[in-house]
C-alpha cells in the first residue's frame, strides 16, 4: 500500500514538475524592458502563460512571438527572445492525451527570423529525443520553412506524432502551403467539411488535422482531419462565406459562429479602401472567454483576422493583429494596410473603452458598425479562436 502511495507520488511530482513549461519563456521577454514603449514587454510577457497551457490553441504561441517582434522591433534581444517563444514546450498531460498539439497553419510565424523554429515536446511523447533536438537544432540554424505550417516542418524532418490544429486561414492560397492549397475548400462552407482520413478522435503518428483550435475540438462545424503532409487544407474552415483564396469578397448575410461569435459577412469599407477578402472591424465586449462579469475586452470581428489571436484588454495588441493579418492573409491592397498601420499608432494607446472601438471603425470606413454583435455577456461565449 505504501509503495502504490509513494509512486502515485512520485507520478504527481513529475507531471507538476512538466506543467512549469509555460513559465520558461517569461523572463527573457520580461527582460525587454529597453525596447517598446514602457509596460508593452511585461504585458507581452504576461500573455506567454496562456498561450502555453495544454489547452489552448497551439497556433496563438506563434501568433504572440510575431506580436513580440512587431511591438518591441528587430534588436537581436528581441528577435532571441520570441525565438524561444516558438521552440517553447507547450504545457502536455500524458495522463489525458498521448501526442502534443502542433499548429497547422502555414502563415505563421509570420516573421521570417521566426520561421524554421520548432518546438520541444514533452519526454513522454514516442520519439520526442528526436524532435527535441531538432527544436535546439532549429533555433541554431532554422529549418527551410518556405511555405510550410510548424507541422509541416517537423514532419519533413522525421516527426510526425502529434495532432495538428489550426489549418490556414481561407484567402492564404498561393503561399506555397504543403499540401493542398488554402483556397481549394472554403466556399462559403456552413458546416464542417471531413476528408477520407482517419476521425478526429485518432491519435496516431499520422497527425490530425483539426481546425478552430485545441479549445474548440469539440464544435462539429470546427473539425476536420488530413492525411500526414496536407496541413495546408482549408477545407475545413470554421468561418463561413470565406473566401475562396481568389481574392473574391465573401459572401453576406448572418453568420453565427461557435468559436468567434456574431460575424455579418464581407463588408465593403466607405473610404474607398481595399482590405481583400477581409473586414478589419473591431468589438468590444463584455465578459469575453469566460472573463468576469464587467470586464470588457476587444477583438476582431472577421473570423480570418481573428484566427489564432484571444482577445485583449490592450487594443493595440487587437489592432497589430488585424493590420498583420491584412497582410499575411487577406491580400489587402498598399493603401489600406496603410491606413490600418496609421490607426494603430494614434489609437493603439487609446482608452479602453467604446470609444477607442468606435474609432477604429471609423477611421477604416466602417463607421456604425456593431462593436457588440454578441450582443454579450452570454454564458459561455468564447472570446477566441
Amino acid at each position: 500500500m505504501h509503495t502504490k502511495v509513494a509512486l502515485a507520488s512520485i507520478l504527481l511530482a513529475v507531471a507538476e514538475a512538466r506543467f512549469s513549461q509555460e513559465q520558461i519563456p517569461v523572463a527573457d521577454i520580461q527582460a525587454l524592458g529597453n525596447f517598446g514603449k514602457p509596460g508593452e514587454a511585461p504585458t507581452l510577457a504576461g500573455a506567454v502563460p496562456g498561450v502555453l497551457l495544454a489547452a489552448a490553441d497551439p497556433c496563438a504561441k506563434l501568433s504572440l512571438a510575431d506580436q513580440i517582434v512587431s511591438t518591441l522591433g528587430s534588436d537581436p534581444q528581441v528577435i532571441s527572445a520570441a525565438q524561444k517563444l516558438v521552440a517553447a514546450e507547450q504545457n502536455f498531460n500524458p495522463f489525458a492525451v498521448s501526442v502534443p498539439n502542433i499548429c497547422g497553419d502555414a502563415s505563421l510565424p509570420a516573421t521570417a527570423e521566426l520561421r524554421g523554429i520548432v518546438p520541444l515536446v514533452d519526454p513522454a511523447v514516442v520519439g520526442s529525443d528526436a524532435e527535441n533536438t531538432n527544436s535546439a537544432s532549429s533555433l541554431q540554424s532554422p529549418f527551410d520553412a518556405a511555405g510550410l505550417s510548424v507541422a509541416d516542418v517537423m514532419i519533413a524532418q522525421g516527426f510526425s506524432n502529434f495532432t495538428v490544429n489550426g489549418a490556414a486561414a481561407g484567402g492564404n492560397a498561393g503561399n506555397g502551403n504543403a499540401g493542398n492549397n488554402a483556397g481549394n475548400g472554403n466556399n462559403n462552407n456552413n458546416g464542417a467539411t471531413t476528408s477520407s482520413a482517419a476521425p478526429a478522435t485518432t491519435t496516431t503518428a499520422t497527425p490530425v488535422f483539426t481546425c478552430g483550435g485545441s479549445r474548440t475540438t469539440s464544435a462539429p462545424a470546427a473539425t476536420t482531419t488530413a492525411a500526414s503532409g496536407n496541413a495546408g487544407n482549408a477545407g475545413n474552415n470554421t468561418n463561413t462565406g470565406d473566401a475562396a483564396g481568389s481574392g473574391a469578397a465573401a459572401g453576406a448575410g448572418a453568420v453565427t459562429n461557435a468559436v468567434t461569435g456574431n460575424f455579418p459577412g464581407f463588408q465593403a469599407s466607405s473610404l474607398g479602401l481595399d482590405f481583400g477578402t477581409c473586414t478589419p472591424t473591431v468589438k468590444f465586449e463584455e465578459s469575453l472567454n469566460g472573463r468576469k462579469a464587467g470586464e470588457f475586452t476587444f477583438q476582431a470581428q472577421d473570423p480570418v483576422v481573428n484566427k489564432g489571436q484571444q482577445e485583449a484588454l490592450n487594443p493595440n495588441i487587437i489592432f497589430n493583429r488585424i493590420c498583420d493579418q491584412l497582410v499575411n492573409v487577406c491580400n489587402a491592397a498598399d493603401d489600406a494596410v496603410t491606413a490600418c498601420r496609421a490607426a494603430q499608432s494614434s489609437l493603439g494607446g487609446g482608452a479602453k473603452d467604446a470609444s477607442t472601438a468606435n474609432a477604429w471603425n471609423t477611421a477604416l470606413g466602417f463607421d456604425g458598425a456593431d462593436i457588440n454583435p454578441d450582443q454579450a455577456p452570454k454564458a459561455g461565449l468564447v472570446g477566441h479562436t
